[in-house]
């Protein structure tokens, strides 16, 4: 029995070496700086140049899914923010559709992700069902679910195109469709991105997807995406408005009969029942003037027993009456 007891030597020489290791000091180079840069920055309503592309897209993408879905009660954009690229993929439930597409002639990649809600309830509601997804035990998409998808990104791009059209004109190619979030890595996972949430109101119930954009892809312009006022080329209500209120206004419409030079000796002489005579045949092209400016050249002459004037041309910088 003895021989199963340790020794007092032994027992101290264990005991010893685990005051060791309790006391072991952590050397310096293992303790990991705290990384300020893994904090989430949301930023909403920091892009308001984007923000407001986003608006625009929004309208109509809402107006063309409406023609296809009737059933969608409102679309609208949730959320505008930044952070990690891999903090955002872990956040998307599995499985989910990766649309890798590129913003010609901006050089990175970005990503369309249509979460599994989404595409579920699209289907439910498109064969009759309820405006509810069906259970999800992460599964793959079939073919049916992917035709589905390719066909909501087709409209997503087409009408995001068209958004751009009068601000920065940009080409959307879609490259590939991943149902592998490992295959749909636009940028390292450390990389800023800028993440668009929307919402698709089905009926009452709200399923999401998402715009992934490289925060370094919209350096180059941006003075658009940061800008409070974006730069824009067209603005058709604006237009529209505009053009409205300018041929609502009056102007002073009138005719000039002859222009002739005299002396001021002439003119002091001049008096109550002064006889001027001007040489103005029917047949000069006198000038209408709108305003201070000569516009047009027409003919005197006379209708229904009123003076009246037949415009014949646009009046051209140095022409005289003729």
């Amino acid at each position: 029995m003895a021989e199963d007891f340790l020794s007092q030597e032994e027992i101290d020489a264990l005991l010893g070496e685990e005051g060791k290791e309790e006391n072991k000091e952590v050397p310096k180079e293992s303790i990991a700086p705290f990384d300020f840069n893994s904090i989430e920055h949301i930023k909403k309503g920091g892009l308001p140049g984007l923000e407001f592309i986003l608006t625009k897209w929004i309208k109509s993408f809402r107006e063309e899914i409406r023609k296809k879905i009737q059933s969608i009660d409102m679309t609208s954009i949730t959320d505008v923010y930044t952070t990690k690229f891999n903090d955002f993929m872990l956040k998307i439930p599995l499985p989910a559709s990766y649309s890798i597409f590129s913003m010609k002639p901006l050089k990175d990649n970005s990503l369309l992700v249509l979460d599994s809600r989404l595409v579920y309830t699209a289907i439910s509601v498109i064969f009759g069902g309820p405006p509810k997804p069906f259970k999800v035990e992460g599964k793959e998409f079939t073919k049916l679910e992917t035709k589905i998808v390719k066909q909501f990104v087709t409209e997503i791009l087409t009408t995001f195109e068209v958004a751009w059209e009068d601000v920065y004109p940009l080409k959307m190619e879609l490259k590939s469709i991943e149902l592998n979030p490992n295959l749909a890595r636009i940028v390292s996972p450390t990389e800023k991105v800028i993440i668009v949430q929307v919402s698709i109101d089905f009926g009452g119930y709200e399923a999401p997807f998402f715009f992934c954009f490289p925060q370094n892809m919209f350096l180059p312009i941006k003075d658009l995406i940061y800008s409070e006022i974006p730069q824009l080329g067209k603005d058709l209500a604006w237009e529209k408005d505009l053009e409205y209120k300018i041929v609502q206004l009056k102007v002073k419409l009138w005719l000039e009969l002859c222009k002739e030079s005299y002396k001021i000796k002439d003119i002091l002489n001049w008096d109550i029942g002064t006889d001027l005579r001007f040489e103005v045949s029917t047949q000069d092209l006198l000038k209408v003037y709108v305003e201070d400016k000569p516009k047009f050249l027409a003919k005197l002459g006379k209708k229904k027993g009123k003076y009246a004037i037949k415009i014949k041309k646009l009046y051209e910088k140095g022409e005289n009456n003729g």
